[in-house]
């Protein structure tokens, strides 16, 4: 199940799938990395998307997540505008997930899926529960 608080735990990487009916490819796979606060700025979510064949490296910046409310907000270094579709799609997508309403997205022929590593610490994931949630047994107790 993907959450708030797998989206917000760190190093989320997770993929949508499209129903066949939009057109559209068969999915998107989108990352939310923490930037950890500093002196001169808070915590910043740095989304992107993938775009290029390295599943590591091929990342797109889309835009700065904005965790109180769920939205993607796109900055003039974003590589999309906001009404393009990857934006579109998960800014949806992720408003269904911050008002917990992810059934929403399979009643409607969507699919969510995480990488099988922990949101959190990357650690691939073993644990029946943890491969469920995103995250690890341990990191699970320790993100908001």
């Amino acid at each position: 199940m993907i959450d708030k608080k797998f989206i917000t735990a760190g190093k989320a990487i997770f993929t949508v799938e499209v129903p066949e009916s939009l057109g559209k490819k068969p999915h998107y796979t989108y990352r939310v990395q923490l930037r950890p606060a500093n002196d001169r700025f808070p915590d910043t979510y740095f989304v992107g998307i993938l775009t290029g064949p390295d599943n590591n490296k091929d990342y797109s910046y889309l835009g700065i997540l904005d965790t109180k409310t769920g939205v993607v907000k796109t900055t003039q270094k974003s590589k999309f505008g906001s009404a393009d579709f990857v934006v579109r799609l998960l800014n949806r997508t992720l408003n269904r997930i911050w008002n917990n309403e992810t059934h929403y997205i399979e009643e409607a022929g969507f699919n969510l899926h995480h990488e099988g590593r922990c949101g959190r610490c990357g650690r691939r994931l073993t644990v029946p529960e943890s491969i469920e949630t995103g995250l690890g047994p341990e990191c699970y107790g320790k993100v908001v």
